[in-house]
């Protein structure tokens, strides 16, 4: 995704005379209205993120309406870029995102660990445990990881329905699938990195799925967009780790792209936040990291950005619950604590990336 910046002024000045515009929800502490009076006077917030600016947009509006004096700076690259400007920023005290939201969750947890401010939402009750870092970093969303598969040339009940009948399908018939399974590049995205440790993690066999499923081909890419564009054309057949809310939205409008959820197991992502140390405009950085994890944000997020809430109590079936009830013990939340480290320090990445190639033959 091509780095974007994005302003949303709507409304701002003819309400800029205000000091403040949203209440002090109940469960707040006390002297809340006091970030609140800071950040109008900041008036801006810096947000680096992976999520792409279109799906981003409900959710922008959704705070910029609660709080129409403070203008939000939406900043949108894909997640190895976002890493190496922010650190290259850091180093340099040059300006810099205030608050960083990937969907790299071991990268960015990578950044929290060393630039972040700690800082605990009033909202971080409200989460799974597992989705606080250390009063953080902050898992922000419920992804499930899905195979994507186009239905005009491949049949629903041919589909793959885990992770080695992927693996089987593709090794029994390499001439219908030469150079037709697509899946993340992991040297040129940190997401898709991390997505295969994962899975080494889940299966067992991994590597050995991964040579059959590679077997007669396997094209790689660096975004989402590309893959899911590719398969519904027909270009590919098959697609895996694909995030399902952009499946979701894709096959909205696109009735050649059927979805499978692994039955095996499904990793479930979880999109991290957190502050900068150095935020130039801290106060509204907090504003919008508890908006993003508040119950009104996040049933934006659910029902308008179309992500599953990490949230229990949004309306819809769009959340833990609904994905829980949907799908039960076959989803496999990554959790946003130290083991998303254990594959970046860099002899262990320089072996795991090794391996990678061999079994993908590239």
């Amino acid at each position: 995704m091509a780095k974007q910046a994005h302003l949303f002024t709507a409304g701002l000045l003819a309400l800029s005379v205000s000091t403040a515009f949203a209440a002090v929800p109940a469960n707040y502490p006390s002297d809340y209205q006091k970030v609140i009076d800071a950040a109008n006077k900041e008036g801006k917030v810096v947000i680096y993120s992976t999520t792409d600016t279109a799906t981003a947009e409900p959710i922008i509006k959704g705070f910029e309406k609660l709080y129409p004096n403070i203008t939000v700076e939406y900043n949108d690259m894909n997640s190895t870029e976002l890493y190496n400007r922010y650190v290259s920023e850091q180093a340099s005290f040059s300006g810099s995102g205030d608050v960083v939201w990937s969907s790299s969750m071991d990268t960015a947890l990578k950044l929290a660990k060393d630039y972040a401010l700690n800082y605990r939402s009033p909202e971080a009750d409200k989460l799974p445990a597992w989705a606080v870092w250390k009063d953080t970093a902050y898992g922000t969303t419920y992804e499930p990881l899905v195979f994507i598969y186009n239905k005009r040339l491949i049949k629903e009940e041919e589909a793959p329905k885990s992770h080695t009948a992927l693996a089987e399908l593709v090794k029994g018939q390499q001439e219908r699938f030469k150079n037709k399974v697509t899946t993340y590049d992991i040297e040129k995205s940190a997401l898709g990195f991390m997505l295969s440790v994962e899975d080494m993690k889940h299966d067992p066999d991994y590597f050995t799925h991964l040579k059959d499923t590679a077997g007669a081909g396997m094209v790689v890419q660096s975004s989402t967009g590309t893959m899911l564009e590719r398969v519904s054309s027909g270009e590919n057949l098959l697609g895996f780790n694909i995030l399902e809310p952009y499946a979701k939205t894709r096959m909205a409008k696109d009735a050649s792209l059927g979805m499978v959820y692994p039955s095996d197991y499904t990793l479930v992502l979880s999109r991290v936040s957190f502050i900068s140390k150095q935020a130039k405009n801290v106060n509204a950085a907090k504003l919008w990291l508890d908006y993003l994890l508040s119950q009104q944000g996040q049933d934006i997020v659910a029902n308008k950005a179309n992500i599953a809430s990490i949230r229990s109590d949004i309306s819809g079936d769009n959340d833990v619950d609904g994905l829980t009830k949907k799908l039960g013990a076959v989803l496999k939340p990554i959790p946003v604590n130290d083991s998303l480290l254990e594959y970046l320090e860099q002899n262990k990445r320089l072996d795991y990336l090794k391996k990678w190639r061999t079994a993908a033959g590239k």
